[in-house]
């Protein structure tokens, strides 16, 4: 189940961060050990992202995040790595999908003012992300309620086994 109150510290990265960025094609082997595969993302992007990420941090990208083609998996390792939410401008729509149909909160907002190793407190029902490092407050899209009960179960599998159906009210 998603947490409402997420802090963490940031890992920034910069526009066009490609699901090949996320994990390179060269792990397409490991699809079916997503534990090994999970040991390997963000690589590419920075090699040691996996031994610095701890359970709650953030990646912060820029525009276009997860762009290229549809991998599933790959915000599924996000996850795996401890990765509590994704901020970014913006995201590539399929990759945006997948990451809540894993249980990834993905936050659209001005990701400028961030910077790498920042503290971060985001509170995903109210919309705010507090900058501890440098005491400012800014506010992502907030999350639709329809979203917002699935990233709450953990995913749309977890939700769809307890609820059956979408509750759209």
């Amino acid at each position: 189940m998603a947490q409402l109150l997420l802090k963490g510290k940031t890992f920034k990265f910069g526009n066009d961060i490609s699901t090949d960025l996320i994990i390179a094609g060269k792990y397409a082997h490991l699809r079916s050990n997503l534990p090994e595969l999970a040991k390997h993302v963000m690589e590419d992007a920075n090699p040691d992202f996996v031994k610095q990420v701890k359970p709650g941090d953030f990646i912060v990208g820029g525009s276009n995040f997860g762009l290229g083609s549809s991998r599933e998996h790959a915000p599924l390792v996000i996850k795996m790595s401890g990765v509590s939410a994704i901020l970014a401008k913006s995201f590539a729509r399929i990759f945006f999908r997948n990451a809540i149909n894993q249980g990834v909160p993905v936050l659209i907002c001005d990701t400028d003012k961030i910077a790498d190793g920042d503290n971060l407190e985001i509170d995903l029902n109210a919309g705010t992300i507090k900058n501890v490092t440098k005491n400012e407050s800014y506010s992502f899209t907030k999350i639709p309620p329809a979203m917002l009960s699935i990233l709450n179960e953990g995913g749309l599998v977890p939700y769809i086994n307890k609820y059956g159906d979408f509750k759209l009210s």
